[in-house]
Parts: C-alpha cells; structure tokens; sequence
C-alpha cells in the first residue's frame, strides 16, 4: 500500500512555493536563487515499513548535506491523542510510529496531528532560510493550532503599601 508522502507533507501547510514530492522525499528551494535546498524524508524504526519521525536536511547544490536533524513524531506529539484515543501502550511497535498498512480510503498516518512538527519545521528552517517562512504561509485550520496566550503584566518595581 502507498505511503501516501505528497498528502503528509500538503497536511503540514508549508509555505515553500517552489517544491516538491518525489516517492517519500519533499524538496523544497525556500529562498530563490540560493544554492540551498531542504529535503525531508521520513525516518524508519527497527520494525520494517513503520515510520517514527520525519528527517530535515539541508542540502547545498555542490557540497551536498550540510546539517540534518531528527525530528520524532513522538517528541512532537503527532500521534499522542491517537494513541491515548487507541490505548496504544508505549514501547509498542504502534506507539507514536505509523506504517504503511492503512485502512482503504484512509491515509496510513490517520490521526496525526501535525502542528508540533510544522513548528519545529518552522524553526529550523528559519535558521537556515531567514525569511522563507512568510507570513502568507497556507492556513492550518485543518489540523488543531496553538494560541499564544497573552504574556502575564510584568510586576512593578515599586513596593505596594
């Protein structure tokens, strides 16, 4: 069954207007005329065709990879209200993964929800591409965002009597 990589990367909304999906990796050029690329795959586990994270690399067009991070789906959160939902236990081959066995009409990743990674795609991008990250970048309100809450009033420096 498919892995179903172009429709995981359109549900995590990122603005990056010139990219791609090719088989389970997406490129992307987030800044025009630099020779920097970012390429995200997803990462295996020990368990055959079960995926546990997503891969973030950046890639210059002559040097080849010059940085990478791991990005867990479990450190992010992506399946925690699946697997709570599921009683999936933890240290199961299920918990925080998914495979690509999936039930038809459905995507094997069913129940991600995918915020903690964009953020954290966000913020590593936004080292390396200062700027790509516009704020025209394609609505989430397909999937459960975060509000900031309003910062506490900062107490007074003087003394109440």
């Amino acid at each position: 069954m498919s892995l179903q990589a172009p429709e995981f990367f359109a549900e995590l909304c990122l603005p990056f207007h010139d990219s791609t999906v090719v088989g389970t990796t997406y490129y992307a050029s987030p800044v025009s005329g630099s020779p920097l690329r970012l390429r995200i795959d997803f990462t295996g586990t020990k368990h055959v065709d079960t995926y546990g994270g997503l891969c973030l690399a950046v890639v210059h067009a002559e040097k080849g990879e010059i940085d990478s991070v791991a990005l867990s789906f479990l450190d992010h959160g992506t399946f925690h209200r699946r697997d709570e939902a599921t009683n999936t236990r933890p240290h199961t081959k299920q918990y925080g993964t998914f495979d690509k066995y999936h039930r038809p009409g459905r995507p094997p990743w069913e129940g991600a929800v995918t915020t903690g990674l964009r953020d954290a795609i966000q913020r590593y991008s936004a080292v390396w591409f200062p700027g790509a990250w516009t704020a025209t970048a394609p609505s989430r309100a397909a999937s459960p965002t975060a509000h900031k809450a309003p910062l506490p009033a900062a107490p007074s420096s003087g003394r109440a009597r």
